[in-house]
């Protein structure tokens, strides 16, 4: 009898095979067929691409070799487990995700759900509204080199969040989102899409929780704000410490309308967020603001693009970072302005605090700048505690190590402090201090 010999899937493609696919999409035999089209579509687009290479200026900094998509696979169905929530604050609806499957929900009141507000799954919007999905999701192409891994999530991303605001209709709470990881060797694809229609006004939450041993986290975002829209998304990551975590935000901003997004990253081994915003007519401003704090040896790698695609566009940057031990951040940043786009105002700026001698930060502002009536500024500054404002406290009577978290916690507030909701700026701020070990 002839002897079998295995044959291993190449890196590239890690245990994300052709066979795992045709697996995945029997699964999904009964979603609508431009759905399954775009998962092929994108599986072989995820094949053809390699993985990141040292060379690459849009991985510059980063750890590639950690990168390894082997030894993990899609999960089964979550049951026991389900880590605790850590964000509490009053919520107009919830949806909650175990290994990509809903299983829990706290339904809209019945006045939001009577004026057209719809807060459901992906899996059930692809069979009551097909058409929005299709012209929302994952419609934005990739820039900043996450694209095998975008091409991956599309490919295999099976449920997420679907949320839609009428014209003209406000939320007065909030809407949170968690996605959690149960168990070791996990792949997810968690994606929360949101639609706001014009002069609407609503704020998102998305909470990233647990995770066991070597996992693998791949999520997405889709965020449209209409004409006026008032849209504020809130994401706190907070993976388990041997997750390997990618995060493609992109947003579309329209005229007037204004966007507010805060990134807030503790977990994950290495975490890279990529976030894409699009200010796509005149007077649309975009609000970009991210909090991390890295500790041991994680490692988080930032990615920006601000486009200035038409006149009297606006958009603020403010990524902070908090190092302690050996961690490693990177930010990369990029304003980029259209020729037609003039009357910009663009500002970009990342602060980095560093707790520790070992910790590495690493800082790439730029501008791309095609109109000449712009105003456009971006910096990047590396510091330590100031002596005298510990001292100064610790003269008042705080002692050494309260007067540090004091600090600490101030250099965060200059961000947390832009969130109109004090019951989330409150649980993300309890989620940094126990990351802090406050």
């Amino acid at each position: 009898m002839a002897s079998t010999t295995a044959v291993s899937s190449p890196p590239a493609l890690g245990s994300f095979t052709s066979e795992v696919l045709a697996a995945h999409l029997a699964a999904q035999a009964g979603a609508p067929a431009w759905w399954l089209e775009r998962k092929r579509a994108a599986y072989a687009k995820f094949a053809a691409l390699p993985l990141p290479g040292r060379t690459s200026e849009s991985w510059r900094f980063s750890s590639v070799k950690g990168l390894d998509l082997g030894g993990v696979s899609l999960p089964e169905p979550a049951g026991a487990g389900m880590p605790a929530s850590a964000l509490r604050f009053k919520a107009a609806a919830t949806l909650t995700f175990a290994n990509h499957r809903l299983v829990a929900s706290d339904a809209l009141p019945a006045e939001l759900a009577a004026r057209g507000v719809i807060v459901t799954t992906i899996a059930e919007a692809l069979r009551q509204h097909g058409d929005l999905l299709q012209a929302h999701f994952m419609t934005q192409p990739q820039r900043l080199g996450s694209e095998k891994f975008a091409a991956l999530h599309a490919a295999f991303v099976g449920d997420g969040a679907f949320i839609h605001i009428p014209k003209g209709v406000e939320l007065d709470h909030p809407i949170l989102v968690t996605h959690a990881i149960v168990g070791d060797g996990a792949a997810v694809f968690p994606h929360t899409l949101v639609v706001a229609g014009d002069n609407s006004r609503a704020t998102i939450v998305d909470y990233f929780t647990g995770g066991g041993a070597r996992c693998l986290a791949v999520g997405a975002n889709d965020l449209y704000a209409g004409h006026g829209a008032r849209l504020t998304y809130v994401a706190a990551q907070d993976w388990s410490r041997d997750t390997l975590s990618f995060q493609l935000n992109s947003t579309v901003v329209r005229r007037d309308a204004r966007m507010q997004s805060l990134n807030v990253h503790l977990g994950g081994r290495q975490a890279r967020h990529e976030s894409l915003s699009q200010l796509q007519a005149p007077g649309g401003f975009s609000e970009m603001l991210a909090l991390t704090v890295a500790d041991g040896t994680q490692e988080f790698d930032q990615r920006t693009l601000q486009m200035h695609q038409a006149p009297n566009t606006r958009s603020d940057l403010l990524y902070k970072n908090a190092l302690l031990g050996s961690a490693r951040t990177i930010f990369s940043g990029l304003i980029a302005v259209d020729p037609d786009a003039q009357k910009t105002d663009a500002y970009q700026s990342n602060r980095n605090l560093m707790l520790s001698d070992a910790a590495e930060a690493n800082s790439l502002p730029g501008l791309e700048i095609q109109a000449n009536d712009v105003r456009c500024t971006h910096g990047a500054t590396t510091s330590r505690i100031d002596p005298d404002q510990q001292f100064y406290l610790q003269s008042r009577g705080i002692p050494p190590a309260a007067a540090h978290q004091l600090l600490i916690s101030a250099f965060f507030e200059e961000v947390l402090g832009r969130l109109e909701n004090l019951e989330i700026h409150d649980a993300l701020n309890r989620l940094i201090q126990a990351k802090l070990g406050a």
